[in-house]
């Protein structure tokens, strides 16, 4: 319901609202192990930083809010169209430092690894798509509709939360030991390549940065949900989420161990899957606004297309090239691969795969996307 709320709504208290209803229950979700350390520590780590983020972003909409007059954001469009104080882009940069929490930007990502980790895995597949996608959309509306003619008061921070996000989460996740918090540092960088065409959307002449954000949200949610099943998937085996534990997938579980790989590599932005995609039409909004702030953020973007290549094709070298990790005891559960997990697995590598092959499907969405917002 909140992500529903959220993709309609055009008004300050609106956004606010429906980002709160689907943010609350993810609180209990990332606790549901009640007799489980990590997931207290867990739940309780994003329930603070949370109703932190939340009480930073309601700030910062109060003071757009008192200097528009208005919460709808047609009327706050209209007043950032003039000549605006200071207090207007402070009050932007407080409600932009609120969704950086949500979509765990850096510097603003720390709670992100830990809650990842000890979260239940379905539940930290779902934070990682569908609570960062609510984020994302929240922050792409209030950006279109109502901060937009205010350009120099939003986009030097989302160019900053850009570049820093891509850089810290490639170079942490190369430094993980256990899959969970490398796919948790890989979802910060994922971010930070979602953030670039939303960063340089002031200097594209046309549709191509909205697009590149609507195209580069829906792919991702296909390749991470894939990622974090092959995952659990994987673990069932194992009974242990350390990258290490992996070793000889590709003999012990040779399905899960072809999907898995295919997530990673789609990733990594690796043709022909559909992560590619993803990637180039972040490099061609870049490449639209042809400003040096645009390009020296495209640069960063593909040194950190190249970081990310490295731990990902790491992961996936150990399924094929090591011998496999015996576990340390007798399985505790079966180890057959549960029906409803395999088809996730199979429905997402389908969707990766045809995107990569046919992208034109997706692009049309986010034509339909820009012109029906």
């Amino acid at each position: 319901l909140g992500m529903i709320a959220i993709a309609s709504a055009r008004d300050l208290v609106s956004i606010f609202v429906a980002l709160e209803t689907l943010t609350i229950p993810t609180f209990v979700l990332a606790g549901w192990r009640k007799h489980d350390t990590k997931s207290n520590e867990a739940g309780i780590k994003y329930f603070l930083i949370g109703v932190l983020s939340s009480a930073v972003m309601l700030y910062g909409m109060s003071l757009v809010f008192g200097l528009a007059n208005s919460t709808v954001l047609v009327d706050i469009h209209r007043y950032a169209t003039g000549s605006t104080p200071a207090l207007f882009a402070v009050g932007v940069f407080l409600t932009l430092v609120g969704f950086a929490f949500k979509v765990s930007a850096v510097p603003f990502h720390f709670w992100a690894p830990d809650t990842y980790e000890g979260a239940p895995t379905p539940v930290t597949a779902f934070l990682s798509v569908a609570s960062k996608a609510g984020g994302f959309v929240a922050l792409l509306t209030i950006v279109r509709f109502g901060f937009f003619p205010s350009g120099n008061s939003w986009q030097p921070i989302l160019w900053v939360l850009a570049a820093a996000s891509m850089t810290v989460g490639n170079l942490a996740a190369l430094r993980q030991t256990n899959v969970v918090r490398m796919l948790a540092y890989s979802s910060v960088a994922q971010g930070g390549f979602i953030l670039v065409p939303l960063a340089v959307a002031g200097d594209v002449h046309g549709q191509s940065a909205w697009q590149a954000v609507v195209i580069y949200i829906l792919i991702y949610g296909a390749m991470n949900l894939g990622a974090f099943a092959a995952v659990m998937a994987a673990a069932r085996r194992t009974r242990s989420a350390e990258i290490a534990s992996f070793a000889g997938l590709g003999r012990t579980s040779p399905a899960v161990a072809v999907m898995f790989t295919l997530f990673l590599f789609s990733l990594a932005g690796v043709p022909p899957l559909a992560g590619w995609f993803a990637k180039f039409v972040m490099f061609r909004a870049v490449f639209d606004a042809n400003t040096t702030a645009a390009v020296v953020l495209g640069v960063i973007a593909a040194v950190n297309s190249v970081i990310a290549f490295f731990y990902y094709a790491g992961v996936a070298r150990r399924f094929w090239f090591e011998a496999p990790a015996e576990p340390a005891a007798a399985p505790t559960r079966p180890t057959r691969l549960p029906v409803g997990l395999g088809a996730a697995m199979a429905l997402m590598t389908t969707v990766i795969l045809v995107i990569g092959v046919y992208p034109q499907f997706f692009a049309r969405l986010g034509e339909l996307a820009f012109q029906r917002g």
